[in-house]
């Protein structure tokens, strides 16, 4: 038990960041606002580097026993802050000189700390402190572009978003009341152990909808396509891939609470994750716009995300498979949502036609990324793929692995429907006026799904090491 604050040094950092990045844009110029842009990079630069530096320290519960700092938890911080830098990379052509853009940086700071914060949490309280956070932000990110299309996806998330916060809150209420009266999953485990099997399916139940919101996944999803579409690109890739690292690690940690011969929670959660991919992918098949197959597919991952969290406590691999491959599917989505900035008169994946004779670089980059999202040698979601079917068949569960393996080869199908018009040949192809920053993260993103794939050994290795309650 530890009570240091210098323990939260890397949420520090992206707390204070916040606050400076606000009080820079406020007080300078329209023309000056790189300024802010600058304290943004600074924050989230050093939050990396302060957790990075800690990684490797021994796992202990802080606070009293409110947040934990593991392998899990460093994982969130190194990736999350990491992120939104590359957030931040293909969205700068965007956003620079805008009257907002000081405060895009301050939503994304704010988000990035909820979503560490719910991956750490180890207290229902604090766990709902975290999801407002994680969530809050994220209304107003939609809607930063102040748009028709931004406005309704700003709408629709709020109001998923509060409805599921509420009944989350009524979830965290009755696992509180038929627990013995603690909120830390410490000494909760204990007191849920001998709780009423129907009220603990039902606190349960709605503690991880809320959870479910945040991952974008099934019965949860329906602002995913939407919100995507209707933001901007740079909002739109974040929304999709920094909350899911926090919601996904919050749930693994609350499925650990709740014990299986009382409520069948792995076989819910299998379901959840077949429905989810399966969704995911169907849906997909008919898109013609890139951001909303996007979307779609980034529904489908929740999917075979999921498929680690059913079998936490069947084998022991199933957590370093869930973080290694929230760490490839972060690096590779933003990838795939690059491609999509960098190109901002495309609206149709037919308007891609022709790219590789004319942008190589950027086109090989999308290839890399949507060739990653499928699962193919030797990007890194192959392997993350190939580890967490390998932890849900050892954690007896065949059926999801069929399931998932059978979606793997039917998502091949709408990557190819973009991936064909982009290396094929067109003398009447649509001019396209790429944004150079763009590109830059763009190919950081590619070579990073790449790297990653090819170090996955020494990667894995170094995730074995989590401690959770």
């Amino acid at each position: 038990m530890n009570d240091e604050p210098l323990d939260l040094l890397p949420e520090m950092l992206l707390f204070g960041g916040a606050v400076a990045t606000l009080l820079t844009g406020s007080f300078v110029s329209r023309q000056r606002q790189w300024l802010a842009r600058l304290v943004a990079v600074a924050a989230l630069s050093g939050s990396l580097v302060a957790a990075i530096t800690v990684a490797s320290d021994p796992a202990m519960m802080i606070y009293g026993s409110t947040y934990m700092l593991d392998t899990a938890t460093s994982l969130a911080r190194i990736v999350a802050p990491a992120a939104a830098l590359l957030v931040i990379g293909l969205s700068v052509e965007r956003i620079a000189g805008s009257r907002r853009e000081s405060e895009f940086y301050v939503l994304i700071l704010l988000a990035s700390l909820g979503s560490v914060l719910l991956a750490g949490s180890t207290d229902l309280l604090l766990l709902i402190v975290a999801y407002l956070l994680a969530s809050i932000p994220l209304y107003a990110l939609a809607g930063w572009g102040r748009d028709a299309r931004g406005a309704e996806a700003a709408l629709k998330l709020y109001l998923m978003g509060a409805l599921l916060g509420i009944v989350m809150m009524l979830g965290v209420t009755v696992l509180y009341g038929v627990g013995g009266g603690s909120t830390a999953y410490a000494t909760l485990a204990a007191g849920l152990a001998t709780a009423p099997a129907s009220a603990l399916a039902l606190g349960f139940v709605a503690t991880l909808a809320g959870l479910l919101f945040k991952v974008g996944a099934v019965p949860a999803h329906f602002w995913v396509p939407d919100a995507v579409q209707g933001a901007s690109t740079g909002a739109a890739a974040f929304l999709t891939t920094v909350p899911k690292i926090g919601g996904l690690i919050a749930t693994y940690r609350l499925v650990l609470l709740i014990p299986d011969e009382r409520v069948a929670w792995p076989l819910l959660i299998a379901v959840v994750a077949a429905a989810t991919m399966t969704l995911g992918n169907l849906a997909a098949f008919a898109q013609d716009s890139p951001a909303r197959l996007l979307g779609y597919s980034t529904v489908s991952q929740a999917g075979y995300l999921l498929m680690a969290v059913a079998v936490a406590t069947k084998t022991d691999q199933a957590l370093p498979a869930l973080l290694f491959y929230l760490a490839v599917y972060a690096v590779t989505n933003l990838g795939a949502f690059a491609a999509v900035a960098a190109f901002p008169n495309a609206h149709t994946i037919q308007d891609y036609r022709g790219l590789a004779h004319r942008r190589p670089a950027i086109a090989t980059v999308l290839l890399v990324c949507l060739l990653g999202l499928v699962g193919t040698p030797p990007t890194g979601v192959f392997i993350g793929k190939v580890t967490v079917f390998a932890a849900t068949w050892e954690g007896g569960m065949a059926w999801l692995v069929v399931v998932a393996a059978v979606n793997t080869v039917a998502s091949l199908y709408y990557y190819l429907r973009w991936i064909a018009p982009a290396f094929a040949r067109s003398s009447d192809a649509l001019p396209l006026d790429p944004r150079h920053a763009t590109i830059g993260a763009a190919t950081v993103c590619g070579v990073a799904a790449v790297a990653l794939g090819v170090a996955s050994g020494p990667t894995l290795s170094a995730l074995g090491g989590a401690v959770l309650p």
